[in-house]
């Protein structure tokens, strides 16, 4: 019973992130922006809920119960969606589910942005690890930490590439690099 209610704020969550993005994607297109990467949105998606469904699956038909690192994980975990909201709060309106470009913008550079390029990457990464092996799903836990890995290895260089192309992200890349 605690894995579905669990489970059930987790997606809730998600739910409530996409009308987030959704309502950020038509304020930055109304300002010119535009998408980037929009053939690999939909197996993104696809990798997201099949993820929820292999979990919720793996749990139920192999009887997976709660880990013994469970309190470990769930500090991780707490700690991660801290991490999250941070990233979306100080993204603003340029948070967003999609790659979604506003040309002559200047990047975002404050919060975790200020230490990593793509924090809200990292999040993903983790909690794909993290939330099935809370409830040893392992099979889920390593199969989709390869299937989002080999997602990032397609949205990261088209992100970055856009980014460099329109905005001042490779100026402020290089100030990085140079300031360390």
């Amino acid at each position: 019973m605690f894995f579905f209610i669990f489970i059930s704020l987790v997606i809730i969550q998600r739910i409530t992130e996409v009308f987030i993005a959704k309502r950020n994607e038509k304020k930055m297109l109304a300002q010119g922006a535009y998408e980037v990467g929009a053939s690999h949105y939909p197996y993104m998606v696809a990798l997201h809920i099949s993820f929820f469904v292999c979990l919720i699956a793996e749990v139920l038909f192999f009887d997976r119960s709660i880990s013994p690192l469970f309190p470990l994980f769930i500090l991780i975990f707490l700690f991660v969606q801290g991490l999250r909201i941070w990233c979306l709060t100080s993204l603003g309106t340029f948070w967003n589910t999609k790659i979604i470009i506003l040309p002559g913008a200047n990047v975002v550079k404050t919060g975790p942005y200020l230490f990593i390029r793509h924090p809200n990457y990292v999040v993903v990464c983790i909690e794909i690890a993290l939330l099935p092996l809370m409830f040893q799903a392992y099979f889920t836990a390593i199969g989709f930490t390869l299937l989002n890995l080999a997602m990032l290895s397609v949205r990261i260089p088209l992100e970055e590439k856009a980014l460099m192309e329109a905005t001042d992200y490779n100026e402020e890349f290089k100030k990085k690099i140079s300031a360390s």
